[in-house]
């Protein structure tokens, strides 16, 4: 049996959102220092969670959107947070299985001190245990 958090959550996160929002937007967890150059972005980092100390994990998982404008923003983070709640809850991928996914808190206005972007984020609750 794989242990409790051996699922990398912030990688099968930032896969699976690439494959849906395409080559046009960048996903991944850390932010590039030129970041305007690479509009729009999605961060993807796990801040928290638990684990039953078997084989179920729960992540907590903060995805923010860096866009140009804030309604360009705020589209991407509801594309995000439909697809995250109608697709990837109940799914399985080659490495994990999701069960229960929720909504902490869902996208909003983020403040970010570069004000030539906007950030737009939400938080997620996300149950996953390795493929047996």
């Amino acid at each position: 049996m794989a242990a409790v958090g051996s699922v990398d959550v912030e990688l099968l996160v930032i896969g699976w959102l690439q494959q849906r929002l395409g080559d046009g937007v960048v996903v991944r967890d850390e932010l590039d220092n030129n970041l305007l150059a690479e509009l729009p972005t999605v961060q993807v980092t796990v801040v928290g969670g638990d684990d039953d100390g078997l084989r179920l994990d729960r992540a907590l998982v903060d995805i923010d959107v860096y866009h140009s404008t804030r309604a360009q923003a705020i589209a991407l983070a509801a594309t995000i947070h439909g697809a995250l709640l109608g697709e990837l809850r109940g799914s399985t991928t080659s490495t994990a299985v999701v069960g229960r996914l929720g909504t902490v808190s869902r996208p909003a206005a983020r403040p970010y001190e570069n004000t030539a972007l906007r950030r737009v984020g939400g938080t997620y609750e996300l149950f996953s245990h390795p493929v047996s």
